[in-house]
């Protein structure tokens, strides 16, 4: 299984540096929603990462994962919890033998 590099994908020719954050105060909802922007490393960018190995069998559901925990705190609180619950749930059972 594939491991995720911060450093390497902190050097992603794609991601914003510190400073780029700083100057734009005003996000865009679609190019760079807040909720998914609290932090210097982007979602898209660590999900990414985080699948870039990852069979296309899995890793729907592990984004997804990433995803709702990523912005919980700044979108949706407890129901993006149960959504990543329920991604979680049906990325096990791809192992287990429970295709749901």
């Amino acid at each position: 299984m594939a491991k995720w590099n911060l450093e390497r994908q902190l050097e992603h020719p794609k991601m914003p540096k510190q400073h780029e954050y700083e100057e734009h105060e005003v996000y865009d909802d679609v190019e760079q929603p807040q909720h998914y922007n609290q932090s210097s490393v982007e979602c898209i960018v660590a999900i990414e990462a985080m699948t870039e190995q990852m069979s296309s069998r899995v890793a729907p559901h592990a984004a997804n994962v990433l995803k709702y925990l990523w912005r919980h705190e700044y979108k949706n609180g407890v129901e993006d919890l149960d959504k990543a619950m329920w991604y979680l749930r049906r990325l096990r059972g791809r192992y287990v033998g429970e295709e749901g």
